[in-house]
């Protein structure tokens, strides 16, 4: 199937941060690569969100903040398991800051997401409790947007979530997977695949975007 691009679309690039790219305090394998795909990209669509991750320092989704665990071991939270995460875009670090050969000056606007120290953030809609909303949805409805395009870090982690909350949101949620990439902790990036089978959610190239 190929995706005409209309007016009532947005590009949403999550995350796609120095932190989350190679050399960064949590690098998704190859995360740097997409950067010039998603700069493309931005070209054709005339509208376009960007993600911000944006944490306070001593989160309660780092590891650092629990004396005797480690990165990558899964907890429980009162809003259910999270992972344990490196200490990662803390706010005002230069891991926090856009990739730097990020190139999409007509973005529209930035949200920052991860900030509330007691939830960690995944989706660009919803904070982990599944209930704290970003935003985001209230201002595509507003603007009269009905379908969002995803791409960006991590594949099976942040876009994945935003994806499955943006059709829990009553819009149209496609994933141009070639200009995602994955960090796949735990089978997570089987899990991601699973998921979007479930809801039917698309996952497309590139050259199906016209």
């Amino acid at each position: 199937m190929r995706y005409k691009i209309t007016d009532s679309d947005m590009l949403v690039i999550v995350d796609l941060q120095n932190d989350f790219c190679p050399g960064g305090k949590l690098a998704v394998p190859r995360g740097d690569e997409i950067v010039p795909i998603v700069n493309r990209l931005g070209e054709r669509f005339r509208h376009v969100v960007l993600s911000q991750d944006w944490h306070p320092a001593l989160h309660k989704s780092f590891a650092s903040a629990h004396p005797g665990k480690q990165p990558f071991e899964t907890v429980s939270f009162a809003y259910g398991p999270q992972v344990l995460w490196p200490d990662h875009c803390v706010q005002g670090t230069a891991g926090a800051q856009f990739h730097g050969a990020l190139d999409v000056p007509h973005a529209e606007l930035v949200l920052r997401k991860g900030y509330r120290r007691e939830i960690d953030s995944y989706s660009v809609f919803y904070e982990n409790d599944r209930a704290t909303p970003t935003g985001l949805a209230g201002y595509l409805r507003e603007r009269g947007f009905s379908r969002v395009f995803l791409v960006g870090l991590a594949l099976d982690v942040c876009v994945r979530y935003s994806a499955e909350d943006a059709q829990r949101c009553g819009l149209e949620a496609v994933v141009i997977d070639d200009a995602c990439r994955g960090i796949d902790v735990g089978g997570s990036m089987a899990a991601a695949a699973h998921a979007f089978a479930r809801s039917a959610i698309a996952c497309v190239g590139v050259e199906a975007i016209d």
